[in-house]
């Protein structure tokens, strides 16, 4: 494979966004109805209002269902415009030579061979069919971001996470990082629960704030 530099996209506005979570969903104008009771309900609904998240139907988003890894790749990949513009091959690159899981010509094989050129770590035996973790989204929607935005390396202090002990050392510095840009925050023990699998709702507000952070980060440098 001959390979040039790859260039991310830079995202600057909230409008460039795409979020898919895999299956079959349906546009549509207004609110969703089961979404009440859930935590940050009006995240999901401002998502919802300027078309970047889906529904199953016009009122219905299943806020509770599992997001299964493919999912979970096809929201980063899309979501973050993760494309093969700036690449040249040989020959057309194949998921399955890469990943020893992903079936190629499927709904997702487009999303893992984008985010793995891109620069996303995605594991060789990943499960795409497996729910995904709030740990291992943590890690490649921050890794994901960092890229697109071209977000520079930063020295922070790290937060005392109660159940630090259960994080994957790999992720750690990652799930550090989406707490210092608020796109997670801890739960009111001070956990992060990071083996717990990830909701659609969870996946919404994370996104919310992930594009908050570019956003504002956007703005700052313009304002200078």
């Amino acid at each position: 494979m001959n390979m040039k530099k790859s260039a991310f996209a830079v995202i600057t506005t909230v409008s460039l966004l795409s979020f898919s979570l895999g299956s079959p969903m349906f546009a549509a104008g207004g609110t969703f109805k089961d979404i009440s009771n859930v935590t940050g309900k009006d995240k999901i609904n401002a998502l919802k209002a300027q078309g970047l998240i889906k529904g199953i139907s016009d009122t219905q988003f299943l806020p509770g269902s599992k997001v299964t890894t493919a999912q979970g790749i096809q929201f980063i990949s899309g979501g973050l415009q993760l494309s093969l513009a700036a690449i040249d091959f040989n020959k057309a690159p194949v998921a399955s030579s890469i990943f020893s899981k992903v079936k190629d010509n499927v709904w997702y094989t487009e999303a893992f061979i984008n985010a793995y050129y891109n620069g996303i770590e995605i594991p060789a035996d990943i499960d795409p069919a497996k729910p995904i973790t709030k740990e291992l989204f943590t890690n490649f929607l921050i890794q994901g971001i960092e890229k697109v935005g071209n977000l520079p390396m930063i020295n922070i202090v790290p937060v005392d996470i109660a159940d630090d002990d259960a994080l994957d050392p790999s992720y750690q510095g990652s799930v550090q990082r989406s707490l210092k840009y608020n796109i997670n925050t801890l739960d009111a023990n001070g956990k992060f629960n990071p083996k717990s699998e990830l909701t659609r709702a969870e996946a919404a507000v994370m996104l919310y704030n992930a594009l908050d952070y570019l956003k504002s980060r956007s703005n700052a440098t313009s304002g200078n």
